[in-house]
């Protein structure tokens, strides 16, 4: 059988488009890999009892792409991974829209499962995307994440 070489990749884009999963999966598939692993955040229609309409999201574009590039290179020194593809929604997110899609290929499943575990772990606690939810009842509140590293335990 002839070794395939193929150059891994990462892919990442922030976007006010509807995101793929379909889409996002196919950048990461390669005959060298066994699996695709996913990621997928969605918009929930509740929280604490609120009834949530939608999210909107904003981020520091060059600190959130730099900082995803880091956590790429993470991945790549911990785990023997292929492709890597993150994509983030900005903007207003309705409910069960995706928000974010992290997708991982490897030769073997454990590799990009734990890359993709890793990836959203550490993005929310790394990059600078901030969340509004808003509700129905014409309110919104800006959430902060509880994994952020700048974020006070007061």
């Amino acid at each position: 059988m002839d070794k395939v070489e193929e150059t891994s990749k990462d892919i990442i884009k922030f976007t006010a488009e509807k995101l793929s999963v379909d889409h996002v999966s196919q950048l990461v598939v390669s005959p060298l890999c066994g699996a695709v692993s996913l990621f997928v955040g969605t918009t929930r229609n509740n929280f604490e009892g609120k009834k949530v309409i939608s999210l909107e999201y904003e981020a520091y574009l060059p600190m959130a792409e730099n900082e995803i590039r880091k956590i790429c290179s993470d991945i790549r020194q911990k785990w023997p991974v292929k492709h890597i593809a993150v994509f983030h929604r900005l903007g207003l997110v309705p409910v069960s829209e995706a928000s974010i899609i992290i997708a991982v290929s490897s030769a073997h499943r454990a590799a990009s499962l734990e890359a993709v575990t890793y990836a959203i772990d550490t993005l929310k606690a790394r990059v600078p995307i901030w969340k509004k939810e808003l509700y129905e009842e014409s309110s919104s509140s800006w959430k902060r994440n509880k994994e952020c590293f700048w974020a006070t335990n007061s």
